[in-house]
Formats: structure tokens, sequence, C-alpha cells
């Protein structure tokens, strides 16, 4: 199945993720201008209010774009929502997303058919975040049109499966559009997204350690010096099960390797879960695949890199097929 006319603008087959604080205006105006998908979670407009600004801004830096650039128009851009019952201002944001009729929606933590039909009802598509193939077919069957299977080695809340393993179930059954995420921060892992049959790639860590992102210096650097090593498993913070950067949580004066269990019931997005320490404030989130950053700069830079290892790779590919 072809993707939805909305991703024909894409200069490369990426939906940079929606990260919790560090993603705001600037990040995703940046995103869409050379040609990925920008998205941020609405929870990052505090107060709720602020939503209706950073979309009014959004919505007008890309319309100015596109009239100066006809030959290179911008990315759509995605608004996450959490959908968890602990997020008391869902349906605020959904009123407010429903005014600028953003293109995109990204749900996570629950699949709820009503707002996929409020989506649908300004024209816009919903996408879900799923860690195994069972939450798959519920956001399908409550009317998602596309699916984020979010696999092992993902920053910020990640299943443990395989993204062969994931992936594959859910294309035994669904051929809409398929966005996977975990451990992608090169061209070559874009390339091989497409090639164990998605759509797309979902990228986020990478995009952290961006001169436009809303993040922290250290952070950032985090990210540039860090490895697949430096990452750390966990439920403590949020109650969901996630992945950190360990000298945040060593830096927070705890024991990575001797982490409590976390608890659900007091999972809250807003205040950072089930420990003194904020989650994404103090703990940071990143997936596996980071190694391939080597320095902060500028999302155009990094998105033009991208591009050329995305070519390489196929070039390579080709060759090897042809052997």
């Amino acid at each position: 199945m072809a993707l939805p006319p909305i991703f024909d603008r894409l200069r490369l087959p990426v939906i940079g993720s929606p990260l919790f604080i560090v993603s705001g205006p600037e990040l995703v105006i940046a995103q869409c201008k050379v040609g990925v998908v920008g998205s941020f979670p609405a929870l990052n407009a505090r107060p709720q209010s602020l939503l209706d600004e950073w979309l009014h801004r959004i919505t007008e830096e890309l319309a100015a774009w596109d009239r100066a650039n006809p030959d290179r128009p911008s990315a759509p851009y995605a608004v996450n929502q959490i959908v968890h019952k602990s997020n008391d201002r869902l349906e605020a944001d959904i009123a407010t997303c429903a005014k600028w009729k953003v293109p995109i929606t990204i749900t996570s933590l629950g699949a709820r058919e009503e707002l996929n039909q409020a989506v649908h009802g300004w024209g816009g598509i919903t996408l879900h975040d799923v860690i195994d193939d069972r939450f798959a077919r519920k956001a399908i069957e409550k009317g998602a049109d596309g699916l984020i299977p979010v696999a092992a080695g993902a920053g910020g809340h990640a299943g443990v499966q395989s993204p062969f393993a994931l992936v594959q179930e859910i294309r035994e059954w669904f051929d809409g559009p398929v966005a996977l995420s975990g451990a992608i921060g090169h061209g070559r892992s874009i390339l091989a997204a497409q090639a164990c049959g998605a759509d797309l790639a979902y990228m986020g860590s990478a995009f952290i350690a961006t001169a436009e992102a809303n993040a922290d210096p250290g952070y950032k650097n985090g990210i540039v010096e860090g490895r697949a090593a430096d990452i750390v498993y966990s439920n403590l913070f949020t109650g969901v099960h996630g992945n950190y950067l360990r000298g945040s949580i060593v830096a927070a004066g705890m024991d990575p390797d001797n982490l409590p269990e976390g608890d659900l019931k007091t999972m809250n997005f807003g205040s950072g879960g089930n420990t003194k320490v904020k989650a994404w404030k103090d703990i940071w989130g990143s997936g596996q695949g980071i190694s391939p950053v080597r320095s902060v700069r500028p999302v155009a830079e990094f998105v033009a890199e991208l591009e050329e290892q995305y070519l390489a790779a196929r070039r390579e590919l080709e060759a090897k097929v042809r052997l």
C-alpha cells in the first residue's frame, strides 16, 4: 500500500519523534523545512494555552517557507498526544489541534476510537505507538491509520522485541503506514527499516544533539559521547519501561545497575513519576543508536548527512544484489 499523500513532500523517509521537553517549535520547524516530519508532545507546551501559540507559529512559518521555496516545500508536522488517564489536558489539547487542523497526530499509551474520529474529522491522520502485535491490532481496530512499532533499543518508553520480529508480525496482516522506531541514528539504518518492511524510520535520540533542540548542553553532550552500552532500561522513573542515559542516572545519585522497580499506578508524565528526580528533565532518555552522533550541529547539517548515508547505503545494497 502506498503512503498517504501527506508524506509526498518528504526528502527522506523519516519522522523526527516527539521528545518530551526537548521538542519545541524551533526543532519542529527546522525538521520540516529540511524535508522530514517534525513532531512534539502537546504536553511540552505549558501552560496549555501555549499550545495554540506554538501551532500558530509552526503553521505560519512553514507556510512562509513554502511560498519562498516552491521547489522545496516543507514536510508535514505532527503532535503527540498521551492518551493515558494521567493526562488531564487531553481534551483541551485535541480541541486546540482541531483548530489548527494538525496534519498528523501520534498517539501513545492508549488507543481511543473517538480521538481517531476527531482527527479524521479535520482531515488529519493518526499513527499509534505500539510495542507488540497485540497492541497493534487494537490500535487499528480503533481507527488508527498507521503504526509506530517501538522496538528494542528505542529511546524513552520502548519495547523489547526485535524490529525484525515486530515488523514481520505486523506486516502479516497490516499493509498501511508503518514507521519503525528503535536505535536508528544513521542513514544506513533508515534503509534497513524499509528493508525489513517499514515505510518510514522514526528517529528521536540523534535529534537531541542538534542546535535547535531544547536540551541541556550536558544532555546533548551525553548523546554525542554515548554508545549503546551507556543506555539503561528501567521502569522506575515513569512506571513504564524506557531507555535512559546511564550518566544522568549516576548524576542523580543512583546506581544504574541496581534500580528498583517502578509502579505504573504512580505514573505522572507531568511531574516525573516514581522518584524525587524528574524523568526527562533530570533522567535523560536515549535510544541505543547514538554512536553515529559525533557532534552537536544544526538540523539541516545532520539531515544532509543522513541523506548522503542513506543514498550511499542504497547504492551499496543495489551493487550487492547485482552480484
